[in-house]
C-alpha cells in the first residue's frame, strides 16, 4: 500500500510539473522592442495597471517623494528625453519618474508599465546628468524588456516545480527550492545585463555620454562595500563585471 501511495504521489507530482512547464512554454512571445523571445502572458494594459497600483506602496516604503521640485524637474526632463529618443517612444507604457525621499538606501528600480524610481541617496551620489541618464536608461530598459512580467511568469514556473517535486518526493522541498532559486538568479543577472545594454543605447541616442554608466557602476560597487554578496549568490551581476559588458555595449552602438 505504501509503494502504491508513493507511485500515485509521483504521478501527481510529475503532472503538476508538466502542467507548469506547458503553461510557461505556451506563453512564448517576441518582444517588439528588443526582438528577443521571452515568456510573458500579461498584456501591456495589465502591466500598466500593476505598476500604477504598486507605486503608492513603493513611495510609502521609501519615505514618500523628495520635496525638491528642481531635482524632480531634472529627473522628468532626462527621463522623457531618453524615452522620446529611443524605441520606448513607440510603446504604450505610461512613463512616470519618481524621486524618492529615502536618503539611506542607494537604489533605483522600475515597476511594470513605466513607473521608474530613484532614491535621494543614489541621486545625491551621482556626479552629473549623464550618470542620472545612465540610471534612468537602465530602468527604462527593464520596462521595455518586460522583465517584471517575465519574472512573474518564471515565478509561476518555479512555484509549479516546487509544488510538483514536493508532492512527488517526501522531503524534496529543499531540492525544489534550490532549483527554483537557481532559475531566479540566472534570469535576474541576465535582466540586469540586458538593461545595462539598453540603457547605453538610449544614452547614445539621447546625446549623453555612455561612459558615465561606468561611473554609476563604481558608485554601486562602493555602496556594496568589501562584504557584498558574491555574484554566484546574487540575482545581480557584480558591478565590476557589469563594467566590461557596458564597455562592449558602447563599442557596439558607437
Amino acid at each position: 500500500m505504501k509503494r502504491r501511495s508513493g507511485t500515485i504521489r509521483l504521478f501527481i507530482g510529475l503532472a503538476i510539473v508538466a502542467f507548469a512547464v506547458f503553461k510557461f512554454c505556451s506563453s512564448e512571445t517576441t518582444n517588439e522592442y528588443t526582438g528577443q523571445k521571452q515568456y510573458v502572458d500579461l498584456t501591456v494594459e495589465e502591466e500598466i495597471s500593476m505598476g500604477l497600483s504598486a507605486a503608492p506602496s513603493m513611495m510609502q516604503q521609501h519615505g514618500g517623494l523628495l520635496q525638491n521640485q528642481a531635482a524632480q524637474d531634472q529627473l522628468d526632463r532626462i527621463g522623457y528625453q531618453l524615452v522620446q529618443s529611443s524605441v520606448a517612444k513607440n510603446s504604450n507604457y505610461k512613463w512616470d519618474f519618481h524621486l524618492l525621499a529615502d536618503d539611506q538606501t542607494i537604489n533605483a528600480f522600475a515597476l511594470p508599465g513605466g513607473q521608474c524610481f530613484i532614491t535621494a541617496a543614489l541621486y545625491a551620489q551621482l556626479e552629473d546628468e549623464d550618470q542620472l541618464a545612465g540610471v534612468m536608461g537602465h530602468e527604462i530598459g527593464h520596462v521595455i524588456a518586460r522583465h517584471s512580467a517575465e519574472r512573474i511568469q518564471q515565478q509561476g514556473l518555479a512555484n509549479g516545480v516546487i509544488t510538483g517535486v514536493s508532492v512527488a518526493a517526501e522531503g524534496g522541498g529543499e531540492a525544489a527550492q534550490a532549483i527554483a532559486q537557481m532559475l531566479t538568479m540566472k534570469y535576474g543577472r541576465e535582466d540586469e545585463l540586458q538593461s545595462d545594454e539598453l540603457g547605453v543605447k538610449m544614452m547614445i541616442d539621447a546625446g549623453y555620454d555612455p561612459y558615465e554608466m561606468i561611473g554609476v557602476m563604481e558608485i554601486l560597487a562602493a555602496a556594496g562595500g568589501p562584504n557584498r554578496v558574491p555574484e554566484f549568490q546574487s540575482t545581480h551581476p557584480d558591478p565590476e563585471n557589469r563594467i566590461q559588458k557596458i564597455k562592449e555595449a558602447i563599442e557596439k552602438y558607437q
